[in-house]
C-alpha cells in the first residue's frame, strides 16, 4: 500500500464529498473548483494543476506535509499522520473481513488460519512502523509559522478603469515566521509571486477587469486577504483559450447593432483573434458603484448565440459577480447537459454527477432568461418557466457586475440587473449606441 494509492484514496474522498463520482470525466474547471473548496475550509492552496497531478499519481515524493495535511483536514481529520495511520487500519480491517473460513474444509481452514496468523503479524508490523513515523515527524517536522498577525497588506491601483491595470501592493512580512510568502492577486494560483522580507512593495498587473480578491501567503496559508475593484464602467470584451490563460482583447468602436448588444467576427479578425480556434469569448461589465445586495437580486436578460466556430455543444454561461462569490449557470443542448455547471454562493453542482438537462436548450435561438435570488434561495427561469432552483448559506455579500461567457459570440436584445428593493445595477435596450 503505498502513499500514492493513499493520497489518490483521500483525493477521491474529497471529490466525492463534492459530488463527483466519474473522476475520469473531470475537466480543469473541476480541479479549479475542488482547489477552491479546499482553500475556503483550511485556509491552504493546493491549485486545480497539482491536484490533477496527485490525483493521478504523478510524483515521485510525498507533496509538503502542508498539502497533506490540508486534504487530511478538509475530511475532518487534524492531520495527514492520522488520516494515514486510520486508512491503513480501514484497509486492513477490509482484508480481514474477506479472510472468511470454510468450516466444511479443514484443509482450507488451515490455510485460512495461517493466513490470518501471517496477516495479523503484518497489521503488528504496520502499527510499529506507523508508530515509529509518527515519532520521527513529530520530532523533525517544522515548527509551524508564527507572528503572522503582524504581517501587513494594502493595495492601490494606478488608475481607475483601464485595462491591463497596473496594482501597487505595499505589505511587510519581516516579523512572520514562514520559509516562503507570495502575494496572489486572485483565485489564480498562476498569478502568485513570491515575495522576501525587507522588501515592502509589489507591483503586479491585473489583465481582466473584475473584483478581485488578493492574498498575502506564507508557507502554504493565507495570512491577509484585501479586496482588489477594478471596474469599467462599460462593456469589455476579451476572449481565452481556457480559464487560466491571458486575455486576447476584442477592440470595437461600435457595441450596438439593429438595437442588440454584440460583437461581430470582423471585430474578432482586427483584434488579430483566431477564429478557426476553439475559444471562449467574455462580455462584461464592472460598474464603479457597489451598493445592491448580492443575495437579494433580478437579472433578466433576452439573448442568443451567434456560432463562430461550429461546435457540437454551443453555450452559454450568465455570471452574475458578487464580492465573494460568482454565481453563473450554463445552459447548452440536453444533450450537451453533462458538461453543465450551476454555482450560487459556496454551493457548486456539476452536470457530470447531477442531471442539469432542465437547464437544456438551443443557446443559438433566443432565450429568455431570468435569474432570481431572494435571501440565498435561487431560482433559474427559461422562457418564462421555473427550471432549476438551489440555496446556499454563505452571503455573498454586494454585487459587483454582470457577464456572458460562451464559445460564440453573444447577442443580447436586453438586460435589467437590479436589487429586489429596485436599486438599478444595469439596464439597457440597446436602442442607441451607448455603452
Amino acid at each position: 500500500m503505498t502513499d500514492q494509492y493513499i493520497v489518490k484514496k483521500c483525493l477521491l474522498e474529497i471529490f466525492k464529498k463534492n459530488g463527483y463520482l466519474e473522476v475520469d470525466r473531470l475537466t480543469q474547471r473541476d480541479f479549479d473548483h475542488i482547489s477552491q473548496r479546499i482553500e475556503d475550509n483550511t485556509g491552504t492552496l493546493i491549485s486545480g494543476i497539482t491536484i490533477k497531478r496527485l490525483l493521478n499519481g504523478e510524483f515521485s515524493r510525498l507533496p509538503q506535509i502542508a498539502t497533506l495535511d490540508a486534504i487530511s483536514r478538509y475530511l475532518g481529520y487534524h492531520n495527514w499522520q492520522e488520516y494515514k495511520a486510520l486508512f491503513r487500519d480501514k484497509e486492513e480491517n477490509q482484508l480481514a473481513k474477506e479472510d472468511t473460513i470454510d468450516t466444511e474444509n479443514p484443509v482450507q481452514k488451515a490455510s485460512s488460519l495461517t493466513n490470518k496468523r501471517f496477516r495479523l503479524a503484518v497489521v503488528m508490523c504496520l502499527v510499529i512502523g506507523v508508530t515509529a513515523v509518527l515519532g520521527f515527524i513529530q520530532f523533525s517536522e517544522k515548527k509551524p509559522f508564527a507572528n503572522v498577525d503582524r504581517a501587513t497588506l494594502s493595495a492601490r491601483t494606478n488608475t481607475n478603469n483601464d485595462i491591463p491595470n497596473t496594482v501597487v501592493f505595499t505589505y511587510n512580512v519581516d516579523e512572520v515566521q514562514a520559509d516562503s510568502f507570495f502575494i496572489q492577486q486572485s483565485w489564480d494560483r498562476n498569478r502568485r509571486v513570491r515575495i522576501s522580507k525587507n522588501n515592502y512593495t509589489l507591483t503586479d498587473i491585473y489583465y481582466e477587469p473584475g473584483y478581485h480578491i488578493a492574498k498575502l501567503i506564507a508557507n502554504d496559508s493565507v495570512i491577509r486577504t484585501i479586496d482588489i475593484n477594478i471596474p469599467t464602467d462599460r462593456w469589455f470584451f476579451f476572449a481565452k483559450d481556457n480559464p487560466s490563460s491571458k486575455p486576447d482583447y476584442i477592440y470595437t468602436s461600435q457595441i450596438i447593432h439593429d438595437g442588440m448588444l454584440n460583437i461581430t467576427e470582423d471585430d474578432l479578425l482586427n483584434s488579430h483573434i483566431d477564429i478557426y480556434k476553439e475559444k471562449e469569448y467574455l462580455y462584461t461589465y464592472f460598474p464603479g458603484k457597489m451598493h445592491v445586495d448580492g443575495d437579494n437580486y433580478i437579472l433578466k436578460v433576452r439573448i442568443r448565440v451567434k456560432e463562430v466556430k461550429k461546435n457540437s455543444c454551443p453555450y452559454l454561461m450568465p455570471e452574475i459577480f458578487c464580492q465573494r462569490y460568482t454565481m453563473f449557470f450554463t445552459s447548452t443542448l440536453k444533450g450537451c447537459s453533462s458538461e453543465s455547471m450551476v454555482q450560487f454562493g459556496e454551493h457548486f453542482i456539476s452536470g457530470k454527477e447531477t442531471d442539469l438537462a432542465s437547464l437544456g436548450f438551443d443557446v443559438t435561438h433566443w432565450m429568455d432568461l431570468e435569474v432570481r435570488v431572494k435571501d440565498k434561495q435561487a431560482v433559474i427561469r427559461i422562457n418564462n418557466k421555473d427550471v432549476f432552483a438551489t440555496s446556499y448559506k454563505t452571503t455573498s455579500k454586494l454585487l459587483t457586475g454582470i457577464g456572458f461567457i460562451s464559445n460564440g459570440l453573444c447577442e443580447i436584445d436586453f438586460i435589467e440587473l437590479k436589487g429586489l428593493n429596485g436599486d438599478i445595477v444595469y439596464t439597457n435596450t440597446f436602442d442607441s449606441n451607448v455603452h
